[in-house]
């Protein structure tokens, strides 16, 4: 994987920001995700935090940054680094969802403004494969690339003002699910029963930038059903290794 150099700018005195030209790419996040990697293994001295967008790595140093032109000369040369033969080691999920026209709120507007059946929109929506890019929004709203062409669709012109814990939905060119009631525009086409965010867990989200997620249509038996096990602790979240 080769890429420009990146515009490197100090952001405050206690962060740095590399970007990139701006676009959706999977080549791109998981150079960024090597990138990451060996960041965070260079500062093991000096606490760091290295959190990434589509095209973006931000680097907030925990006390302020005594020489920015060091960090500057430091960082350009990781980012010239080799990362050939490097494994990332990461997460294939599968998330149940329930299309069901309880929680399908928007599945018909979807279907009409795309001139398919509900049935092919909760086909194309579950046989895509999702990457995680990043997190961002609400606490634990992972955003998705990968959704089918098919199904892209603008935003609500206007928001509802709560959207229910677990609504999947999708907005332009994604889809994601709501990790907490919260506002929102996005068109609702269902709802899954696995709470995404916890912040009462030790690790609030178990999902990571560069895992994959794909969803599973239920029914609102089965819904029912893996709500009961959750509450009960009995709930195992479908996950394998992969590695890229």
């Amino acid at each position: 994987m080769e890429y420009k150099k990146p515009k490197i700018q100090a952001l405050g005195e206690q962060a740095i920001l590399l970007s990139w030209e701006e676009k959706i790419d999977e080549d791109l996040l998981y150079f960024l995700l090597y990138l990451k990697k060996e960041i965070q293994n260079y500062y093991t001295k000096v606490k760091v935090e290295v959190i990434n967008t589509y095209n973006s790595l931000l680097i907030k140093y925990i006390s302020y940054i005594n020489n920015i032109y060091s960090e500057f000369s430091v960082l350009e040369t990781i980012v010239s680094a080799n990362f050939k033969g490097q494994k990332l080691h990461l997460q294939q999920y599968t998330l149940p969802v329930c299309y069901d026209e309880e929680f399908g709120l928007d599945l018909a507007i979807v279907s009409k403004q795309n001139k398919r059946s509900i049935s092919e929109i909760i086909q194309l929506h579950t046989q895509s494969n999702y990457t995680i890019y990043f997190t961002g929004f609400l606490p634990g709203f992972l955003y998705l690339g990968g959704l089918d062409e098919k199904l892209y669709i603008s935003r609500k012109e206007s928001p509802r003002l709560k959207v229910e814990k677990g609504a999947v939905g999708i907005g332009e060119k994604q889809t994601g699910v709501y990790p907490q009631n919260s506002a929102g525009g996005w068109q609702i086409i269902g709802n899954c029963p696995v709470p995404i965010f916890d912040v009462e867990n030790e690790k609030p989200s178990p999902f990571q930038p560069g895992d994959k997620l794909k969803f599973e249509a239920v029914s609102l038996e089965k819904y029912n059903t893996i709500k009961q096990e959750i509450k009960r602790g009995n709930f195992l979240l479908k996950k394998e290794v992969y590695e890229y």
